[in-house]
């Protein structure tokens, strides 16, 4: 593939399959299996890909996922398209390795085979090129993809058995952002059609796991919570929330990330802003702390170590300022179309604060 930021371009799970089913109809309309294909992707490249004569008329195509660290990476994605005497329309069925869908919420209606709608466009054309209106049936299997899928998100968001056939452009772009990003809105997508009470934002797997155990704790009922991992991107999950009609978030895990929310800061990466030391130190001299005492709390390097000398210093209950004017800051992004509360734990999963409309959110 192109190189794009010196690194190598890949194909997708999507383009894999429409180049396999190319192949198959080709074999059984020629009696041939062609050794290669060529296949037009949504984002205006064409790619020719090498085939693998499977058992007739199956064919498949190894995933590259070019430089990016795919879980699919090296796959083959196998297609059998079987073709009917009349016309009718093309179904989709879930071979080896492949989920189905079963919550509501996500691209594809529960039931269906784990393949998104322009993988499954991409395939219908390639067919429909080949043979015309003819009804078909189109079985997509993955070997080992019900183990990959253990490292996706699939079975957070209701897929199950396997992998999904994803792809929007039919190229994988190294570490892109924005696929990140529509992996997240996703998540939440089917979190929200879940219609919970209301929804815990988390930054990742600890953080989930400890306010699982904060909530529990407090005699929250689980059952009433979608759990949403987000990485750094509260801003842009929160302008999500608005969009889906989510009127309740809850956000919360460790305060070393999350203080910088009450400065206003979104995107809680270390590459994009910092201001923890700054923030904490505010709220220190709003407390009365002396000059001296605020020295100390900036030169330290990490929140834990200002968590402690705020405590020797009697400073604790800054925390819970800090919390509010996180969720300030939070509830602002949403534009008043929603509400949101921040809990802040240290690294061993101990309150340090939380806002005041935080028992609104949870009940």
């Amino acid at each position: 593939m192109i190189p794009s930021n010196n690194l190598r371009e890949g194909i997708t799970t999507g383009t894999c399959a429409a180049a396999a089913a190319q192949a198959s109809v080709r074999w059984q309309i020629s009696g041939q299996c062609p050794e290669n294909v060529r296949v037009d992707t949504p984002s205006g490249k064409t790619v020719c890909l090498a085939v693998i004569q499977e058992e007739f008329p199956a064919c498949g195509v190894i995933k590259d996922a070019g430089d990016d660290p795919d879980v699919t990476d090296g796959c083959e994605v196998i297609v059998r398209v079987t073709l009917f005497d009349e016309k009718g329309d093309i179904c989709f069925k879930a071979g080896e390795g492949i989920g189905k869908v079963t919550r509501p919420g996500l691209k594809v209606p529960v039931g269906e085979a784990a393949i998104n709608p322009v993988p499954r466009q991409m395939i219908e054309k390639e067919i429909r090129y080949c043979v015309g209106d003819v009804g078909a049936e189109v079985e997509i299997s993955i070997p080992g993809g019900e183990r990959l899928a253990a490292k996706t998100f699939n079975p957070r968001i209701g897929i199950e058995g396997g992998l999904s056939i994803l792809g929007t452009s039919g190229i994988v772009r190294p570490m892109s952002e924005s696929a990140v990003v529509e992996s997240l809105k996703t998540y939440l997508s089917v979190a929200a059609a879940a219609k919970p009470e209301y929804i815990c934002f988390v930054l990742g797997e600890t953080g989930e796991r400890r306010m699982r155990e904060w909530l529990t704790a407090q005699k929250k009922t689980l059952a009433r919570v979608e759990f949403v991992q987000i990485s750094n991107y509260v801003g842009l999950m929160l302008d999500e929330a608005v969009r889906l009609n989510v009127k309740k978030i809850l956000i919360g895990g460790f305060a070393g990330k999350l203080v910088k929310l009450a400065a206003d800061i979104m995107n809680t990466h270390s590459h994009v802003a910092d201001g923890r030391m700054e923030t904490i130190c505010t709220f220190a001299a709003l407390a009365g702390a002396e000059r001296a005492m605020i020295e100390r709390l900036y030169a330290c390097r990490t929140v834990t170590e200002a968590e402690q000398l705020l405590k020797d210093y009697g400073l604790e209950q800054i925390w819970n300022p800090i919390s509010d004017r996180a969720a300030e800051k939070c509830r602002l992004r949403m534009g008043g179309d929603g509400d949101a509360a921040v809990v802040l734990l240290d690294e061993s999963g101990r309150l340090l604060g939380k806002s005041r409309n935080t028992e609104a959110i949870t009940g």
